[in-house]
């Protein structure tokens, strides 16, 4: 089974810490050290070169997927790292109380090449497609516990590849996290797309690298 370990991020961790995320150490593949923050066993690895944000506003650069079977350096423009153990984190606590990943968004230029890409080098089947309307695709594809939502957006050239975008986090009372980090952090609680769901967006000015929302737990 194919899962995501960590996303990486040319990024400042500060932000992160102000948001009241704990950050431990970890090793990169030439043996430096290098800041990393575990949000529900999704790892966020800071590196060294901080660069602006691209033109969508996402300072990812890559990820590293744990895998029995994947050798690929790249899945369509994605720099990856392929490992076969989870390396054990400390078990740290943070003031934003996430209990789960929901989703990471990817963008890309072509919904069919992306998905395929995903399907054939981590073997992540793609779940389905749905049409959101205004020209945009949504592909899914589970990876463990997370979904990986593939988006292909009509602003983008059919050629351009996919770029790791946002997550989105789940948390147990959305109201009291929005809440407690106050309208300066936390964008108004709105309703999302899945039935019964609300989600809230942390605002780009907090600098997270990555837009990042907060959304409600699975309506049982």
């Amino acid at each position: 089974m194919t899962t995501i370990a960590d996303v990486w991020l040319s990024s400042s961790i500060d932000p992160w810490r102000r948001l009241g995320f704990s950050d431990y150490s970890v090793a990169q593949p030439d043996g430096s050290m290098v800041s990393c923050v575990s949000v529900a066993g999704l790892g966020f690895r800071f590196l060294p070169q901080v660069v602006a944000p691209s033109a969508s506003g996402s300072c990812a650069t890559g990820w590293t997927v744990r895998s029995d079977d994947a050798t690929t350096t790249s899945v369509d423009g994605v720099v990856t790292r392929v490992i076969a153990e989870l390396q054990p984190v400390p078990g740290l606590t943070h003031q934003l109380a996430v209990t789960a990943i929901d989703h990471i968004v990817i963008t890309t230029g072509s919904l069919e090449r992306t998905c395929g890409a995903i399907t054939e080098q981590l073997g992540l089947p793609l779940k389905r497609i749905r049409d959101a309307g205004h020209g945009v695709r949504q592909g899914f594809h589970r990876a463990g516990s997370l979904i990986l939502e593939i988006v292909e957006r009509p602003d983008l050239a059919p050629e351009t590849p996919a770029e790791i975008w946002g997550v989105v986090f789940v948390v147990d009372d959305l109201d009291a996290t929005v809440a407690w980090h106050g309208p300066d952090a936390v964008g108004a609680i709105r309703d999302a797309v899945q039935n019964g769901r609300r989600i809230a967006s942390i605002k780009k000015e907090v600098g997270l690298g990555l837009p990042v929302a907060l959304m409600s737990p699975h309506v049982r």
